[in-house]
């Protein structure tokens, strides 16, 4: 993941780069993923299982066919492209993250 990077309070985060946001694109479809619910059937059918977690801030998904777990804030306006990257490194050919 390239660009630039800050580092604050003991954690690294990717430096928002002039309010330029980025897009999720699901490859097969060609789809901007636009909201959790349709990121949730993407995953889904990529063999992802949603973890049922009652009043955690966090949407979590995981496969039994590995010790992956991907993380997500409830809020959907705080999907960023850190998240993203997530996504995309855990569903290699699936998933590509691009400017809006």
């Amino acid at each position: 993941m390239g660009g630039v990077w800050n580092f604050k309070d003991g954690v690294i985060r990717q430096a928002d780069q002039g309010g330029q946001r980025k897009a999720l694109v699901h490859l097969p479809s060609g789809e901007v993923v636009s909201s959790y619910s349709s990121l949730e059937q993407i995953l889904r059918g990529l063999g992802w299982e949603r973890y049922s977690s009652t009043g955690s801030e966090l949407l979590q998904f995981h496969k039994h066919s590995s010790i992956d777990l991907i993380s997500l804030p409830r809020d959907f306006s705080k999907f960023n492209s850190v998240h993203m990257y997530d996504i995309v490194v855990k569903n290699p050919n699936i998933f590509r993250v691009r400017d809006k």
